[in-house]
């Protein structure tokens, strides 16, 4: 059964989507479209893996963001405070004069690992958000 498809306007910074048409000519994408529809399944996949981890569990967030956002290095440091039971241990590395890469080493219950993540995630000026989280050692 043919499914519906509805049309929606994007707006996309120049330098975004010349990477993204490069990606999708390389992996042999038909058109945009086939690309947008595959990169939005994988992050609706990825959401509902977040959604389905339970428990206690260790990770890492890694973060990389535009340090001279006005405000952005203040609230990402305000959203770590507020998680502080959750957060082991951190490394913060300079990139270039704009962007930094942070990887949080984490170590707590999913559900305060999934909302730190989704604070980090959620700040204006964030570009990249990646969590990856193991159950502990005793449970391996």
């Amino acid at each position: 059964m043919e499914q519906e498809l509805m049309r929606i306007g994007v707006s996309l910074p120049d330098n975004l989507l010349t990477k993204f048409d490069s990606i999708i000519k390389e992996r042999g994408y038909s058109s945009r479209s086939e690309g947008i529809r595959d990169a939005i399944r994988s992050y609706i996949t990825y959401y509902e893996w977040m959604g389905d981890i339970r428990g206690r569990r260790v990770g890492t967030i890694t973060l990389i963001y535009d340090h001279t956002k006005r405000g952005l290095s203040n609230a990402i440091a305000d959203a770590q405070h507020e998680y502080t039971s959750l957060i082991k241990s951190s490394i913060h590395l300079h990139m270039d004069h704009q962007n930094c890469l942070e990887v949080i080493i984490l170590d707590g219950e999913a559900e305060d690992i999934r909302k730190l993540d989704e604070k980090l995630m959620s700040l204006k000026g964030v570009k990249f958000v990646k969590l990856n989280t193991a159950p502990p050692a005793e449970k391996l």
